[in-house]
């Protein structure tokens, strides 16, 4: 997936393990291929099938003894079930833990900072279910500050993030003032800008709560 967002999931993982020394550390096989096409613009149907390229990945992974799968992107899990089918270890779905940790806090109003594409999909709705309201951005703030943060001149796939953290903070604030009582950082690249909570509400950061669920899991077996 983005460079960036596979090195700040790694960086997680290692915070997360409870290790002393590098021995006690986990190992781990990061496949990163930059070549994967924009997972949002293919949905948009604006782009080349990201979908062999995820399989290729898998495979890899696959082939490498991977016990434990995480993919660092959102809006690749449209195509989870396909690609898990293929995983010969443990495919751990980045929105579905973090919906299982978002009910456990009994939260009923969600604000979403992602792509147009994983919006476009329902993703966080079928992964949350019912009996939470999600709360989206309007058209312009989806264009204007979130997209623009995420894939502008100067925003975090372009290897900003001051000026595309303070777009963010904008826009998550919107969805406060429109109701939301936590913010979901929906994106990799939303986590990359938000290692600390700029809200007065809880802040779910998928990539975290994942590189948790992957420590424990791992050293559980």
């Amino acid at each position: 997936m983005g460079p960036s967002a596979t090195l700040h999931l790694f960086k997680l993982i290692i915070e997360e393990t409870p290790a002393k020394k590098d021995q006690e550390h986990l190992k781990i096989v990061i496949y990163n291929n930059p070549k994967v096409p924009d997972r949002t613009a293919f949905i948009l149907g604006k782009g080349e099938s990201p979908l062999p390229y995820l399989i290729e990945g898998v495979e890899f992974l696959n082939r490498a003894g991977s016990d434990i799968i995480v993919m660092p992107c959102n809006t690749a899990h449209y195509f989870y079930d396909e690609i898990s089918k293929i995983a010969k270890g443990k495919f751990l779905h980045l929105l579905n833990e973090t919906a299982e940790e978002i009910r456990g806090k009994n939260i009923k109003e969600i604000g979403i900072l992602a792509t147009t594409g994983t919006l476009k999909t329902g993703l966080w709705q079928k992964a949350i279910g019912e009996g939470v309201r999600i709360i989206y951005p309007d058209e312009e703030t989806q264009e204007n500050l979130v997209m623009e943060a995420i894939y502008g001149e100067r925003g975090v796939k372009a290897g900003f993030k001051k000026k595309p953290k303070e777009l963010l903070v904008k826009a998550g604030n919107i969805l406060i003032k429109k109701g939301a009582k936590a913010i979901v950082a929906g994106c990799t690249e939303v986590s990359i800008v938000m290692e600390r909570n700029p809200f007065d509400v809880p802040l779910f950061e998928p990539l975290k709560i994942i590189a948790k669920k992957a420590v424990e899991l791992a050293l559980s077996q």
